[in-house]
């Protein structure tokens, strides 16, 4: 099988299971899932993709709780938000000197992503406990990283044609 059919199947599958896990077992976002798993994908893949992924995301996720906080301590009026939000924007910037973090897009989309999980919990960043928007959007994050290592696998494992150099700039 061509490798951009073997990764429809195994894609296409697995996108299935994660939505109806995450509609009725593990009760996260799933349009996190999804963005974590492109994350995994745009990083190049392989473990080392779900590393640096992982480690973005994780990292974005991080600096959009501190930036979240902030804005609750000092009040949330959009001048405070603002001016929160361009620290953590910088931050972001600043973290992509670790070289796992070098990808700015993959901790941008922990930080979006957390956020996105607070608005559409309707859940504070300053929840206690499992149901905290970023406990939330990390376990997310990791579940969505996981199943694009296990895509990418079940994909490579059924394919049976060399990859032409036009399907390579897709994968």
């Amino acid at each position: 099988m061509k490798k951009l059919d073997a990764y429809s199947v195994s894609i296409g599958a697995l996108g299935a299971l994660d939505t109806y896990l995450t509609a009725t077992l593990i009760l996260v976002p799933v349009w996190v899932t999804f963005i974590a798993w492109a994350s995994f994908f745009i990083l190049g893949g392989k473990s080392s993709g779900l590393k640096q992924s992982i480690a973005s995301n994780l990292t974005g996720i991080a600096i959009a709780s501190l930036t979240l906080l902030s804005i609750s301590a000092l009040g949330s009026n959009p001048l405070i938000a603002a001016i929160c939000v361009g620290i953590g924007s910088a931050a972001m910037v600043q973290a992509s000197k670790v070289p796992l973090l070098r990808a700015i897009p993959a901790i941008v989309w922990g930080f979006a992503s957390t956020v996105g999980t607070t608005i559409a919990t309707g859940k504070a960043i300053t929840t206690p406990g499992l149901e905290n928007p970023a406990l939330v959007a990390a376990a997310a994050m990791i579940l969505g990283g996981i199943f694009g290592y296990l895509s990418e696998m079940w994909g490579d494992a059924m394919t049976t044609q060399p990859i032409s150099a036009r399907e390579q700039s897709r994968v």
